[in-house]
């Protein structure tokens, strides 16, 4: 009899340790993979872990039961260097998720090796649609915006305004190379020419050459296809050498808050550009953005930050439904999830693992639009998901229609 109680009872347990695949380690660790001293730094950075660690305290600290632990690296915008931390993450410290990685190049690395890993990777910061595309991942989400998002959302309006003839200056990294070339093929299929296009390194300082080869094609727009630091230092450098004075438009591709917050009104207003979120959009956002500015000196989250947030709490989600310790079934928990938080409203995950969200069509204030610090941007247009993104069919990821 005591046999057969034994039995049961180990049974009873394996059945219910098999239900709930409790997190065997006894802690839930995400990793926020940034760019904390490089041009980047001010979009994601320090601003990113703070808000992997406010989504984790509104969460209540745990996740199907298990604590849940926030660590941060600096990937140095270096794939070696960022393979290395996720490997070391992964192998020996026990992260099981790995969010931000702003770094195109990093990011296609990370992907890759949280798969071999089976782990989860939620990617907030890098641009490139390959991650969707011929990159996809079961184990991957690109949760913010993507390049052909951007282009699609703000160069399409400007190109109709009659803005026909374009070059760009281009970031020299998969990044860059990928912004210019999805702005392209929008440009173009909207009736417009592209007269070519300078491409700098990353962390340039001194634009010049760049610049006066953009000045030197007589474009109407110079088309900046770099981000950050880069972004800032080459629309400054523009106007110093008179590009807008002569008769060309600037039309910067990636904009976060923290460029235009460092830039200043004078230098930015008037930029038209696409992001996928606005602090001071609703009361909801402004509630939210408020606490993290309680925390971060005053400084309001951009959307690659709040985006980690929202990332994180989606993962989260999905662990107190699923309670497993695969990657790749926590993402495909993910995906059965609908997406609403601060950040996302009535959004979810494409079989691709691309987020379908809305994205807005902005606009800098003049300064004597500006009525309270942070205030920069108007709404000029919302754009739904399904027209913003790049449709499944085009993208050739190898997880779509492969379980059919």
């Amino acid at each position: 009899m005591k046999k057969k109680a034994l039995v049961a009872a180990l049974a009873a347990l394996s059945v219910f340790g098999s239900a709930r695949a409790e997190i065997a380690k006894g802690t839930v660790k995400i990793g926020v993979l940034t760019d904390m001293s490089g041009p980047y730094a001010d979009n994601v950075g320090a601003g990113s872990v703070l808000a992997a660690q406010m989504a984790v305290e509104d969460f209540g600290g745990k996740a199907g039961g298990t604590p849940v632990e926030i660590v941060s690296a600096d990937h140095q915008n270096k794939a070696d260097v960022g393979l290395g931390v996720a490997r070391r993450w992964y192998d020996t410290e026990g992260v099981d998720a790995i969010t931000e990685v702003v770094s195109s190049g990093v990011a296609l690395a990370v992907q890759q090796l949280t798969r071999e890993k089976d782990k989860v990777f939620l990617a907030t910061g890098p641009g490139t649609p390959d991650l969707t595309g011929k990159a996809c991942s079961p184990n991957g989400v690109h949760w913010a915006y993507d390049n052909y998002a951007l282009a699609n959302v703000a160069t399409a309006p400007l190109v109709k305004k009659g803005l026909k003839s374009w070059f760009f200056l281009t970031a020299d990294y998969s990044f860059g190379q990928a912004l210019e070339a999805e702005a392209s093929k929008v440009v173009l299929a909207n009736g417009g020419t592209v007269l070519g296009a300078a491409r700098a390194p990353l962390n340039t300082p001194d634009f010049s050459s760049f610049l006066l080869q953009a000045q030197a094609s007589k474009s109407q727009v110079v088309g900046l296809a770099n981000a950050g630091a880069d972004m800032m230092n080459s629309l400054k450098q523009a106007n110093e050498f008179g590009l807008t004075a002569g008769g060309q438009s600037i039309a910067a591709l990636l904009v976060n808050l923290p460029d235009i917050h460092g830039l200043g009104l004078a230098n930015a207003k008037g930029l038209i550009f696409a992001d996928s979120f606005y602090w001071d959009a609703n009361d909801k956002t402004r509630e939210w953005s408020k606490r993290f500015m309680a925390r971060f000196k005053g400084k309001a989250p951009g959307s690659l930050q709040i985006a980690v947030y929202g990332a994180v709490t989606h993962y989260l989600k999905a662990i107190e439904a699923k309670k497993s310790e695969s990657g790749s079934a926590l993402v495909a928990e993910m995906k059965k999830l609908p997406i609403n938080d601060v950040y996302t409203t009535n959004a979810s995950i494409r079989e691709d693992g691309r987020v379908i969200r809305d994205m807005y069509l902005l606009q800098v204030k003049d300064p004597s639009e500006s009525k309270y610090p942070w205030d920069y941007y108007k709404i000029l247009a919302t754009v739904p998901g399904d027209q913003a993104f790049r449709p499944l069919k085009d993208g050739n990821c190898p997880l779509v229609g492969a379980a059919k």
